[in-house]
């Protein structure tokens, strides 16, 4: 038995740490099959990298910068972060 189509599944609780790269140990495949949002004192961005809820910090590119392996070069952004289903 299949689900109705206006029903949808229940996501995954938003952990506390999260990371958008498939290589880091917080990276958490399930939770990005949903829309999630941050707020960074109650601001919504929408360039985040990495956050972690409990030490109230995200992860944000310095600009096109890339590191000497291609990747962003990111900038730690302190305050109060909130995570959200959109």
């Amino acid at each position: 038995m299949t689900a109705p189509m206006n029903e949808t599944t229940q996501p995954p609780p938003l952990p506390d740490r999260l990371s958008i790269d498939p290589r880091s140990p917080h990276h958490v495949a399930a939770v990005f099959e949903h829309d999630v949002g941050i707020r960074l004192n109650d601001k919504e961005r929408s360039d985040v990298e990495e956050y972690c809820v409990s030490e109230g910090w995200i992860k944000v590119p310095a600009g096109k910068t890339l590191d000497r392996k291609g990747h962003p070069l990111l900038i730690k952004l302190k305050g109060k972060v909130e995570a959200f289903y959109r």
